[in-house]
Order: C-alpha cells, then structure tokens, then sequence
C-alpha cells in the first residue's frame, strides 16, 4: 500500500487483502484466518477486519469469543488474540450482547459500521492486514472497496470450491472486482478433495478443478487446492492455531503455499 496523503489508522498498513467469493459456504473465513495465521508464522505482523457482519466467525477461529474492545484516542483498539501481539482481530462478534444475536440491519447501518470498522480501528504498525467479506456483490462489498479505495489495497484473493455453481458465482466477483477496480491476487480452490488420514487416498468430494480452470479463463493466477482435512475443521472448531500444530497434515503445505505466493506478490508491489 502507497500513497502520500496521510491514511489515519491505516498510514502503518503496508498490504490490504480482501478475501472474497460470490458464494457462502466455500470457507472464506477458514481461508482468511489460516493465511494470516500462515502470514504470522512468516514472521509478519497481521490484522483481521471481519466485517462479515451477520456471521462473525473469526473469533471462534482464533479462540477470542467473549474478548472485549477498548478505545484509546485513536478509536478502537483491535483485539490481541497472542501474548505476542503479532495478530490482531476486529470483529462484530466482539460489540453484540451474546453469541446467539442476530445482527438485523438494513444497508445503510451495515454500510456505516463498515466504513468506521476501516477509519476508527487503531491498527498500528502492519505487514498485512486480511478483510474477510461476507458473500455476495452488493451493498457490504461496495462499501468495502469505497472506502478501501484511498488505502491502495494490494488486492483480492477469490475462494471457491470445485462444483460449478460455485464456481459461477466466484465468476460473477471476479466481473465485481473488474468493475470496482479491484486487482485479483489470485483464485484459491478450497475443499478439494479429502485425502483419508489412513490410506491417504484423495476422494474429489466435490469434483475437482473448477478453481483452476476459473483461473485460466479469468487470465488471473491460481494460488492452490486446499484439501478437506479434519485437522483443519478441529482447529477452526476449537480455535486453535492449526499451522503450527498439524504440520503434517493435508491442508498445511497447501495453506503455506498459498501465504508464500501472496508474500512474492507483496515484495513485488512495494
């Protein structure tokens, strides 16, 4: 991220990446914790904006449910979720009563809270920082990128999974990035194939492909399979850091793979 005016929260900032995807379900908020868990291993500095407003995830991931937000003069400090300080995490789930509420807003409330979420979070310094969006193309999206615009993101990372239909959809984000002028980092095939832990035979649950060839077609890199891998959901689940524990498992030299293409792509827009 360049530019000369002064960026308010986001001025120590170096890379902004959107995670994104027209279609729910494909594991967006699995791929953006686990690449910035990756990232962090790396030995950078890395921040999550979830502003998947009706189904805040992250916090669960990284085992910070029940973590509160404080303020300072800058606005709102992130939530730490390592002694260390090197991940930080900003979050819905973090501002609603309880777990079970429901976030019933209308555009122009979500569209003010994501825009206070990029302006009034004192993020400090930042190698990276990760937005997770909700699925779709419409109000959250534009809102996001708007108000990204100033900041130079480096760009999106497009999540889909093998079958068609999600395929389509990611199709119709790509010609959503197009439009906005959002640069397309590169396209991540996840739940692509279960390798059993016993025989570790590949089972192409979902068919296999359909990410790569999006790829081809959109004239855009493709960054990775990420297998199914039930070390992977356990860690989400219990919100451990699955990186650093399961080092053998399918979905880690995937996961890694991904975070060492993103890093080369990082040194070559600075």
């Amino acid at each position: 991220m360049e530019s000369t005016q002064d960026n308010g929260n986001l001025a120590n900032v170096r890379h902004i990446i959107l995670v994104m995807s027209g279609k729910g379900g494909v594991g967006k908020s699995t791929l953006s914790t686990q690449i910035a868990l990756a990232l962090r291993h790396a030995g950078k500095r890395v921040g999550i904006l979830d502003v998947d407003l009706c189904g805040p995830s992250i916090p669960r991931m990284l085992n910070a449910v029940g973590k509160e937000v404080h303020q300072c003069d800058s606005g709102w400090v992130p939530v730490y979720v390592d002694q260390e300080k090197t991940i930080s995490l900003m979050s819905i789930g973090f501002l609603l009563d309880g777990q079970d509420d429901a976030v019933v807003w209308r555009g122009p409330k979500k569209n003010a809270m994501i825009n206070q979420f990029i302006n009034d979070v004192a993020w400090g310094e930042l190698d990276f920082l990760i937005v997770d969006t909700p699925p779709g193309t419409s109000d959250e999206h534009i809102s996001t990128v708007q108000a990204l615009r100033p900041f130079k993101p480096m760009g999106a990372v497009m999540v889909t999974t093998p079958q068609a239909v999600a395929v389509g959809d990611v199709r119709r984000e790509l010609t959503f990035c197009k439009k906005t002028g959002l640069a397309v980092i590169g396209i991540v095939e996840n739940m692509s194939g279960f390798v059993c832990p016993y025989c570790s035979e590949c089972s192409n649950i979902f068919s296999k492909g359909g990410g790569e060839e999006l790829a081809k077609y959109a004239g855009v890199p493709f960054l990775g399979c990420v297998p199914i891998d039930p070390l992977l959901s356990k860690s989400a689940e219990e919100g451990k850091d699955f990186i650093q524990e399961f080092p053998n498992s399918a979905a880690y030299p995937a996961l890694t793979s991904i975070a060492k293409l993103i890093l080369e792509k990082a040194a070559l827009t600075i």
